[in-house]
């Protein structure tokens, strides 16, 4: 049995193949809920208390409330939208020996290779059309079973079961069809447009599978790209859910997370400042008032956290267990941006909200990876704190997490955005 809120995020990840696909399902919902899109290369026009949003590259997304022009502080929460998978190269169809067709790819981000084999899937991104004005820039994605990456059987290979590491320019390759398969045409075909005019192309694979809840008492879901769509589509939800009479609340959900964030469109850009920049100048705040609103106010990153593994136990920090259904993990390292200070605010945050919180760290011995919290933080120096979701097989194409912990984020973030708090000195007043 499935409910509802469980059903909407099964819904959002799989409109959400590709981070340009994230994008536009937030886009959908925002437009539904009264927003108003703002583009990047126009001037803004803002109307207190109303809602925007705007995109960058297709592939990251702000959404913000205009408040009063006196606001005093941000509220942000920033998780991602991209996930680690396989990227199609540029000239994708490999001919194997006149038998069939498969694609040519390159790993993008930290996948687990081995777990993508003998699965079905399918390709999304968006295409470089050529048009007689110059060319404009369209969504594709093939909503069926298209191809998959097939495994070598056992008898050819005895020591597939002793470790074997993968290469990826020929062991990952996926098989697209007979002789003659072709993807670009295939391609042209779905988006109306002629094979000649697509002059290039972001394209990525993803997994088919469908989100599922299991356990013994329907406890645990599972689904492809929880980290990090679990934290978007709560973030969102929370965000459109929410209502804040003193700070300006802003949603930011970016690209590139899982290649390290340096893009124009990733937390290592200027988006998020450029963005806060326009809200201060239609606001009249000057360079000092506008330091101040980011000082008071506060970044939630978003991203799945590590859950003990009930084969691995060892491999978690011995005294700091983060367990699915656990509530919010609030992540701790120097890998992350969360210090004692924000990691106190938000926990007395969800406390007041009656929302569980658990810290995690990492095993000494494994450090895990980090997050967008600290990248940005190097663009807008805002008060972080890392939070997500325990969740197991983290950067496999079919990861795992507690049914609970979707409500308590949700929850959690929702009780972030209407909380109203001051800084002042070595003391926080939440209102």
């Amino acid at each position: 049995m499935t409910d509802k809120l469980t059903e909407r995020l099964f819904n959002f990840i799989e409109s959400s193949p590709t981070a340009c696909h994230t994008v536009n399902a937030v886009r959908a919902l925002l437009l539904n809920a009264g927003f108003t899109e703002l583009p990047e290369t126009g001037p803004w026009e803002l109307g207190e208390g109303k809602g925007y949003f705007t995109a960058r590259s297709q592939s990251s997304v702000i959404a913000f409330r205009a408040p009063k022009k006196d606001f005093s502080a941000f509220s942000v929460v920033a998780p991602h939208g991209d996930s680690p998978c396989f990227k199609v190269k540029g000239k994708p169809e490999m001919d194997c020996g006149g038998l069939y067709t498969k694609l040519n790819t390159e790993v993008y981000g930290g996948t687990i290779l081995s777990l993508w084999l003998d699965r079905p899937l399918s390709v999304a991104g968006r295409l470089g059309i050529r048009t007689q004005e110059g060319v404009r820039m369209q969504l594709v994605n093939v909503p069926r079973d298209l191809m998959t990456i097939p495994s070598l059987a056992i008898h050819m290979d005895r020591e597939a079961n002793n470790g074997k590491k993968l290469d990826p320019q020929r062991d990952t390759l996926p098989l697209l069809g007979g002789k003659g398969a072709d993807l670009l045409k295939l391609l042209s075909e779905l988006a109306g447009v002629n094979k000649e005019d697509i002059l290039s192309h972001d394209l990525y694979l993803y997994s088919r599978a469908r989100g599922t809840v299991f356990g013994a008492e329907s406890e645990f879901i599972q689904a492809p790209r929880l980290d990090d769509l679990e934290c978007a589509f709560s973030a969102i939800t929370a965000f459109i859910g929410s209502e804040n009479p003193e700070n300006c609340t802003v949603c930011a959900i970016f690209d590139n997370e899982e290649t390290g964030s340096m893009t124009r469109q990733g937390a290592g850009s200027t988006m998020l400042s450029d963005v806060l920049d326009r809200i201060c100048k239609w606001a009249g705040k000057d360079g000092e008032e506008r330091s101040l609103a980011i000082q008071n106010g506060m970044l939630l990153s978003a991203d799945n956290a590590h859950a003990v593994h009930p084969n691995y136990p060892d491999k978690a920090d011995p005294t700091s267990k983060c367990g699915m259904n656990g509530g919010i993990v609030i992540k701790h390292s120097t890998r992350y941006a969360t210090d004692a200070a924000t990691a106190a605010l938000f926990k007395r945050i969800c406390e007041k909200a009656n929302v569980p919180t658990q810290d995690y760290y990492n095993n000494s011995s494994t450090p895990g990876g980090g997050t967008l919290g600290l990248i940005s933080g190097s663009q807008v120096p805002i008060p972080t704190v890392d939070i997500g979701l325990a969740e197991l097989s983290m950067h496999s194409p079919y990861e795992t997490a507690g049914r609970e912990d979707l409500k308590h984020m949700v929850d959690g973030m929702t009780a972030f955005y209407n909380s109203v708090f001051s800084w002042e000195g070595n003391s926080c007043r939440i209102d």
